[in-house]
């Protein structure tokens, strides 16, 4: 499932690069890391609203595609950073077999 997320990364970095007339990533690049935010705090919210929604609608789908967007922005950020999912994917993977109140605390020491 990571490739997913490895390939995707792989193709935002190219779109970088493309004509922002004809490439959505490339106009958000353009527009620079502001409007990137602003995309992410945007699918952020209408994710939240989405998965309120699904105990009165039980409409999941919405919350399927809401989440997608906001990875994909999220995605879009980290490339405009330079960075990448696999930086993500890597500290996911090491947080495996660790608690996760263990993990925020260690955050916490290290603040």
């Amino acid at each position: 499932m990571s490739d997913i997320l490895i390939q995707l990364g792989e193709i935002l970095e190219q779109r970088k690069q493309a004509d922002a007339g004809e490439s959505y990533v490339a106009s958000l690049h353009k527009k620079g890391l502001n409007k990137i935010l602003e995309k992410v705090g945007e699918e952020a919210t209408e994710t939240i609203i989405a998965a309120k929604d699904v105990g009165s609608t039980g409409d999941r789908e919405a919350l399927v595609k809401e989440t997608a967007d906001l990875w994909f922005h999220t995605l879009v950020m980290l490339s405009h950073l330079n960075m990448g999912p696999e930086q993500v994917l890597e500290e996911l993977r090491k947080r495996f077999n660790i608690s996760g109140l263990v993990e925020k605390a260690s955050r916490a020491e290290n603040t």
